[in-house]
């Protein structure tokens, strides 16, 4: 009974993903048929050319009356047109493929940004992006390749049956008795294909994770003097993966040799019959080649089918683990909601508690940033001054209480669609390779040159007018080529160009000297136009700028 239920559960897992894959494959249904339809084609040309050699062959023995020349052309037509029409197969294939490709990508990267924010992220970064390449790259192959070959591989092997059958009964019923050895085959090996491509997909996330983060915090590693640890973490991994990689080979490798050995025996068994009918007088030379050929074009496409059961496999665990992806909880949906002047942010009878953690990180916070206030928030490590920043920016949502922001008209929970209201600068260096140019205009895309070098002096990032190509300067990977506190502060330049009344900084001066930290709060007193402004600090320099101190 437990087999039994397993079956079933293994049956109606594949189907669901199966399903999954169709529903995928929505929108781009008609050139999937149009490939379908060529190789259609291209099957019933193959079928036509059986005939005409068997005709032609019949015709050479004087067992048949007819033109030669007439069969030899058409036989050379027919090669033609297949030639055509695979060229026109692999143009609509390949661009089918690069779509499809593009619209997965662009779904699921937009899927992984509207995700909620977590604490401690369900997957690692470099898994997620194996999925996205890998995994992805599978599922396509398999909707744009995989499923229109199999449709069109049965088709030929239904249609060469037929016409085998039409010729020759039992040489047709002999040759499908290897069917059930196959079907069974087929299950034994799905079944033990899919659990070791699933550990093998497992294994190359794990070397993508250790590559990743030693690249993103290569600084650490030399300085650390790991960079033989962090080797000896890849080799680990890989050796897992190759021991992984080569079990699997070996059975692949085996089970296709099981079929090979059925594929063989049925080739053999048309031969020899076909032969001893030769012989008897039963049928002639003509008849004999297109025994063979037909032979071919069903045992072919059995061999093809069987090739495609490591793809479909993969493809199946690939969908699988995309699944998984769709099952992050994503953000609430809807417009933007500006509040109107300048907003304030109020906080009442709120307590918040991370769900692995063991204690509240706020506890029954009632406090109001009013409108034009400028706050200093300070507080020991960990005492949840980053947190309150998540909460105002709906990243995290109360245990209990009420997070609001409002205007002179109204009050609403904040949400992300209040963010629109906010303007954030984290802590440490947030910049995307690019120019300077390219990352200030995150902060509003359609700034101009004017208000661009504005923002930079209020920011104290005129440097920048230094460098020989000003604006243009291109920055590295998280702003490689800038120091820390010039890219603290084009970062600080970046965010005033948002239009959010509310500001929250969150040690966003930590990589600048106390002498342009002064300067620098000094602008943002003066440039603010009334704006609400929250800093979370350690420094006491801020507190004389500010008009109220909250202490967590």
């Amino acid at each position: 009974m437990g087999k039994f239920t397993r079956n079933i559960k293994e049956v109606y897992s594949a189907w669901r993903l199966l399903r999954w894959i169709w529903g995928a494959s929505r929108g781009v249904r008609g050139r999937i048929l149009l490939c379908t339809l060529i190789g259609c084609i291209s099957v019933a040309c193959s079928l036509v050319f059986v005939l005409f050699s068997k005709n032609a062959i019949d015709i050479a023995t004087g067992v048949q009356e007819g033109t030669l020349m007439l069969y030899g052309v058409g036989m050379a037509c027919l090669i033609l047109f297949e030639i055509g029409l695979h060229a026109l197969d692999n143009w609509v294939a390949n661009r089918l493929d690069v779509e499809m490709r593009n619209r997965f990508r662009s779904r699921f990267f937009n899927l992984l940004l509207q995700s909620e924010w977590q604490g401690k992220e369900r997957y690692h970064s470099g898994d997620v992006l194996n999925r996205m390449v890998q995994d992805l790259g599978s599922v396509v192959s398999v909707i744009t390749t995989t499923l229109p070959f199999a449709l069109i591989t049965v088709i030929q092997l239904v249609a060469s049956f037929c016409l085998l059958y039409s010729m020759d009964h039992t040489l047709a019923i002999v040759l499908v008795l290897i069917l059930p050895f196959f079907s069974l085959l087929s299950r034994f090996y799905v079944s033990r294909m899919r659990s070791m491509t699933k550990a093998v997909r497992e294994s190359e996330s794990r070397i993508h994770e250790v590559m990743q983060e030693s690249l993103q915090h290569k600084t650490i590693v030399k300085t650390l003097e790991q960079s033989s640890g962090m080797m000896s973490r890849l080799a680990r991994w890989q050796e897992q993966l190759f021991g992984e990689v080569v079990q699997r080979t070996r059975f692949s490798v085996l089970s296709r040799g099981l079929v090979s050995m059925g594929f063989s025996a049925g080739y053999l068994t048309a031969f020899l019959w076909g032969v001893f009918s030769i012989q008897g007088g039963a049928i002639t030379f003509g008849v004999m080649t297109a025994f063979l050929q037909l032979v071919g074009r069903i045992q072919r496409p059995l061999a093809d089918l069987a090739r495609m059961i490591p793809t479909l496999v993969s493809a199946l665990t690939s969908t699988e683990r995309l699944m998984e992806l769709e099952e992050l909880p994503v953000e609430s949906d809807g417009n933007p909601v500006r509040m109107d002047g300048v907003a304030g942010v109020r906080f009442t009878d709120v307590s918040f508690q991370y769900a692995d953690g063991d204690e509240e990180v706020i506890s029954h916070l009632d406090e109001d940033f009013t409108p034009g206030s400028m706050t200093a928030v300070l507080g020991e490590t960990g005492a949840g001054k980053t947190t309150l920043i998540r909460l105002i920016l709906s990243l995290v949502h109360p245990t209990a209480g009420r997070v609001t922001i409002y205007d002179a008209e109204r009050e609403m929970e904040v949400s992300p669609q209040t963010r629109i209201n906010l303007v954030y600068v984290p802590q440490g260096n947030t910049l995307f390779s690019g120019t300077i140019r390219d990352n200030l205009l995150l902060g509003r895309p359609d700034a101009t040159d004017e208000q661009l070098w504005e923002v930079l002096r209020v920011a104290c990032a005129e440097f920048v007018l230094s460098l020989p190509d000003g604006l243009n300067t291109k920055c590295g990977e998280q702003g490689g080529g800038l120091s820390e506190g010039q890219a603290q502060r084009i970062a600080i330049a970046r965010s005033l160009l948002r239009p959010g009344s509310v500001l929250l900084f969150d040690e966003a001066t930590s990589a600048l000297d106390p002498e342009t930290e002064r300067r620098l709060l000094e602008r943002l007193a003066d440039a603010r136009d009334g704006r609400t402004v929250i800093f979370i600090t350690h420094r006491p320099s801020v507190l004389e700028y500010c008009d109220r101190v909250l202490r967590v």
